[in-house]
C-alpha cells in the first residue's frame, strides 16, 4: 500500500457510448448538470478520460445524447394503442413519468430543439394526429400545440419538484402555505382564489396535466369536426 492508499483497479472491459450516456444520467438523476464533469464520469466508470472521449466530444454532446436516450426509451416505451386518441394520452402520461424522474431533460430538450430526441415525439403525435383525421393543413399547429403544453408542463413540474427537493421542502407544506395564501385574497377581486384554495392542496399533478391533455384534444377534435360538417 502506497501512503495514498490504494487505487481502484481501472476497468478493463470495453466502454461503449451506451454505457457512458446511462453512467452519465445516473450522475444528473442524482446531483444535476453541475455534478456531470469529465473527472465525475471517469471516477463513476473507473477509466480514463481517452476512454470516454473516444465516444463523445465534451459535456454539450454527453447531455444531448442522455437526454435521447431518456425521450427515445419514453416514446418506444408506450404499449401500441390502437385508439389515436388513448395512443396520444399514453405518450403524454410516458413523457411526463420521463421528465419527471429525469428532470434535467426538460431543460435541454428546449436549449436543442433539433436534436432526435424531439423528432421522435413530433413524429409521433403527428402520426397519431393523422389518425384523428386531423387535416393535413392543421396537423402542423395541433402538433405545436400538443407538443409544447406535454413538455412545458412536464418540464415546469420537474422543475419545482427540484426546486422544493433542494430547499428540503415537503410538497404539502408548499401548497398549504400557497393555499393559505389565496384564502387571504381579496374575494372582490379575485372571486376564485377561494375556491381554487380549497382544491389546490388535494389536486394531483399527474391527473391536471392529464386532464390538460385531454382539453386540447377534445379542443382539436371539436374544431376540425365543426369545420368538417361546415
Amino acid at each position: 500500500m502506497t501512503t495514498k492508499g490504494k487505487r481502484a483497479a481501472r476497468r478493463t472491459d470495453a466502454l461503449s457510448t451506451q454505457l457512458i450516456v446511462r453512467a452519465a444520467t445516473e450522475i444528473l438523476d442524482a446531483d444535476g448538470e453541475t455534478a456531470l464533469t469529465f473527472r465525475a464520469l471517469t471516477r463513476h466508470l473507473n477509466t480514463g478520460y481517452g476512454a470516454i472521449y473516444h465516444h463523445v466530444a465534451n459535456k454539450s454532446d454527453l447531455l444531448a445524447a442522455a437526454t435521447d436516450d431518456v425521450i427515445a426509451r419514453a416514446v418506444a416505451g408506450q404499449v401500441t394503442i390502437a385508439e389515436p386518441r388513448e395512443a396520444l394520452r399514453a405518450l403524454a402520461r410516458g413523457l411526463f413519468d420521463a421528465i419527471d424522474a429525469h428532470p434535467w431533460v426538460g431543460a435541454q430538450l428546449t436549449r436543442e430543439p433539433w436534436r432526435s430526441a424531439l423528432f421522435d415525439v413530433y413524429k409521433s403525435v403527428n402520426e397519431q394526429l393523422q389518425a384523428l383525421n386531423v387535416p393535413e393543413e392543421a396537423v402542423f399547429d395541433s402538433a405545436g400545440v400538443l407538443v409544447n403544453y406535454i413538455l412545458g408542463v412536464a418540464g415546469q413540474n420537474a422543475a419545482n419538484a427540484r426546486v422544493l427537493a433542494d430547499h428540503e421542502t415537503e410538497r404539502a407544506d408548499f401548497l398549504e402555505e400557497v393555499a393559505a395564501r389565496w384564502a387571504q385574497l381579496d374575494p372582490a377581486r379575485h372571486p376564485w382564489a377561494r375556491g381554487a384554495a380549497k382544491r389546490l392542496c388535494e389536486h394531483d399533478d399527474r391527473a391536471q396535466f392529464l386532464a390538460g391533455v385531454d382539453l386540447i384534444l377534445a379542443g382539436i377534435e371539436a374544431v376540425h369536426r365543426e369545420h368538417k360538417d361546415s
